[in-house]
């Protein structure tokens, strides 16, 4: 019987690395304007809970969606076209009657940490969970909150995120 010979795979060239590293380095820094623009409105009265009123978060009540994009999408009624696939990171667009909205997902809690630091420079209402972070209008992330768990998060710049 005839040997079968493995052959190792041809290393990735560097400026493939390169330009893969900037491409993913360019969505970190564009997302958050795509979700910024158009949320700077504050709330109306009737989202905001009144005084005396408890909240409970989709955490508590046990609804928490898994850190996959396309599960997340489906969750809140879209099928994503993914934009991003990389190590660091997966982004899917959705657009739907809800409104549009971008689902990034992370491998690990810090490069989710990474990526909101980067995000607060823009500003923005998001929608965070563990490993998962959906930016769209601050209406539409209410709505899918219940749906999909995480906690509605508007970054205000350098000084860090609030929890509205």
């Amino acid at each position: 019987m005839p040997q079968q010979r493995r052959t190792r795979p041809a290393a990735e060239p560097l400026s493939a690395r390169l330009a893969r590293g900037a491409a993913v380095a360019g969505s970190l820094a564009l997302l958050p304007l795509t979700a910024a623009c158009g949320g700077g409105g504050g709330e109306a009265a009737e989202d905001r809970p009144s005084a005396g009123t408890s909240t409970v978060s989709a955490q508590q009540a046990g609804v928490v969606a898994p850190a996959k994009v396309e599960v997340i999408a489906g969750l809140t009624g879209c099928t994503a076209t993914i934009r991003v696939q990389a190590e660091e990171l997966r982004e899917g667009s959705c657009h739907t009657a809800a409104g549009d909205y971008l689902i990034t997902t992370f491998p690990e809690d810090r490069l989710l940490e990474v990526w909101l630091d980067s995000a607060s420079s823009y500003r923005g209402t998001y929608l965070v969970g563990t490993r998962w972070v959906v930016s769209g209008q601050p209406k539409t992330l209410k709505a899918f909150r219940p749906k999909l768990g995480g906690d509605i998060v508007r970054l205000t710049g350098p000084a860090g995120p609030s929890v509205p």
